[in-house]
């Protein structure tokens, strides 16, 4: 019985990982089929995290069309999914020029989109600007541009495509926003209420394309970076985030964001969250324990006032 005592715990680790690896795989696989042959349209595709959507949705037979607003960085993009790609399996990619924030330009995008298949299965909003100062410190004309680029950009090119989807009865509209949608960060103002605007268009579009069996999805990222970083001592994030929203500045990888953009499609899931515990618990808190948020959301204010007086 002892022999059995000490391997139990082993054992019992090791199946609870094969059954976990077993699942990841059939939904890797499954998310993947939901995609092959499908025309997939992805905004900054030369970012971050574009760059990742690029690669798990090419990979999976996707006919992707990549819209950004640097042709070379397009074109390198393209060279980098081509060089590692098998031909018998994959799309060439399509490239279109497009800066979101020029929205007078979006819908002539939007027709050289179409054009490239003829229709779009699969619309994923992801291009997006940042912005971070005090309220006081932003010029309405900044202001103006964090908005046009975080909501009139995504909302315009979205009602371009739509006639499309609606005229087919079929489409998944795909909206890549931010946590701060839902809760409001100290010296992002303006891009909070971008993503907040963006995400309660969204949620609108979910429930009036119903009737079009058209699907509606936001996926809520926290902080994205492409490593993770430690805030520097003395810095008054390091006493907030370390209190509440540290986990919030590591933020999560490129392309842990892009496999559930991926698995979103899949499922078609109305709303995701992707974060770490501790923002994840900050959504809560700000939505059934208001006080409470805002109590330690103004305890770093002072504690970055206090630093800025000691300094």
């Amino acid at each position: 019985m002892g022999i059995l005592a000490v391997f139990a715990l082993p054992l019992l680790l090791l199946g609870i990982s094969v059954i976990i690896y077993i699942y990841q795989t059939v939904i890797w696989l499954v998310s993947k089929s939901a995609v092959q042959n499908k025309v997939v349209v992805i905004t900054d595709a030369i970012s971050g995290l574009g760059k990742e959507c690029s690669r798990v949705f090419h990979s999976g037979g996707a006919r992707l069309v990549l819209c950004g607003r640097t042709w070379e960085k397009l074109e390198a993009l393209y060279d980098a999914l081509i060089s590692v790609a098998d031909p018998s399996t994959t799309y060439t990619p399509k490239l279109v020029l497009l800066d979101i924030s020029d929205i007078d330009y979006i819908q002539d995008a939007a027709k050289e989109i179409l054009n490239c298949y003829g229709c779009v299965d699969v619309l994923i909003n992801n291009a997006s600007m940042k912005v971070k100062g005090a309220v006081q410190s932003i010029s309405l004309e900044l202001d103006k541009k964090i908005m046009d680029a975080n909501y009139f950009g995504p909302i315009t090119l979205t009602k371009a495509i739509l006639p499309n989807m609606i005229s087919r009865r079929t489409g998944q509209i795909i909206l890549v926003n931010s946590i701060q949608g839902k809760i409001g960060i100290p010296f992002r103002a303006a891009y909070a209420a971008s993503k907040h605007a963006a995400l309660g268009f969204f949620d609108c579009l979910r429930a009036e394309m119903e009737e079009f069996d058209i699907s509606v999805s936001t996926v809520n990222p926290t902080f994205i970076c492409s490593y993770y970083h430690h805030p520097a001592p003395g810095n008054w994030e390091g006493s907030i985030w370390k209190s509440f929203f540290r986990k919030m500045t590591y933020g999560v990888h490129p392309e842990e964001v892009a496999e559930e953009v991926l698995h979103t499609v899949s499922s078609k899931k109305q709303e995701v969250l992707v974060a770490n515990p501790i923002p994840r618990a900050a959504v809560y808190i700000r939505t059934f324990f208001p006080e409470i948020f805002f109590a330690i959301v103004a305890s770093g204010i002072r504690e970055k006032l206090k630093t800025e007086q000691e300094n």
